[in-house]
């Protein structure tokens, strides 16, 4: 028997953009304190858009807590925001705002996101995304990340730079080519 009392939370190793099929994943492990990440996400979003169904996304939290006081808290905010559907309209936004992050802000990020809850300031003030959080940080280090942004482009550690021109190449030699019919 479920127990009533147990908040059910929706993991944002659930949460994508693209098609479910696409040839290619990415997955970027990332700190949304860190300038490095916000221009690697730039880069991702160019990706997708240049390269539509064929690539799939997804982000996982690694918050590099030493560095960023605030990158655990914004991270648990988009894991709250994943909870009604937001969870890319709050990405985004705490990127776009990596360098005013306190509790205010978030809040008022999540209201600009969509976020209805009216917990979301005490969800936050209580950790209770925190685990979530952390259970992503977990899986990366144990795939080898140790610095953000960390990406993996079909399960593999992608060492390149990340611009456009280095993931696109990167990325279509993975797509498989369709023969032409003689």
């Amino acid at each position: 028997m479920a127990n009533p009392n147990k908040l059910e939370i929706i993991e944002p190793r659930t949460v994508w953009i693209g098609e479910e099929k696409a040839p290619v994943t990415i997955v970027m492990y990332g700190d949304y304190e860190s300038e490095a990440c916000a221009r690697a996400q730039e880069v991702i979003d160019q990706v997708l858009k240049q390269q539509g169904t064929a690539v799939r996304f997804q982000f996982r939290h690694f918050p590099l807590t030493r560095i960023h006081q605030f990158a655990h808290k914004a991270a648990e905010a988009a894991v709250a925001a994943v909870q009604e559907g937001k969870f890319w309209e709050m990405h985004h936004l705490l990127f776009a705002n990596r360098k005013r992050l306190g509790s205010i802000s978030l809040k008022s990020y999540a209201i600009e996101a969509g976020v209805k809850d009216k917990n979301f300031i005490p969800k936050l003030v209580d950790s209770v995304y925190g685990w979530t959080v952390r259970a992503d940080l977990l899986e990366g280090v144990d795939k080898g990340v140790r610095d953000v942004p960390a990406i993996f482009i079909n399960d593999q550690l992608y060492s390149g730079k990340i611009t456009l021109p280095s993931l696109t190449k990167a990325i279509q030699e993975l797509i498989p080519v369709k023969r032409k019919r003689a």
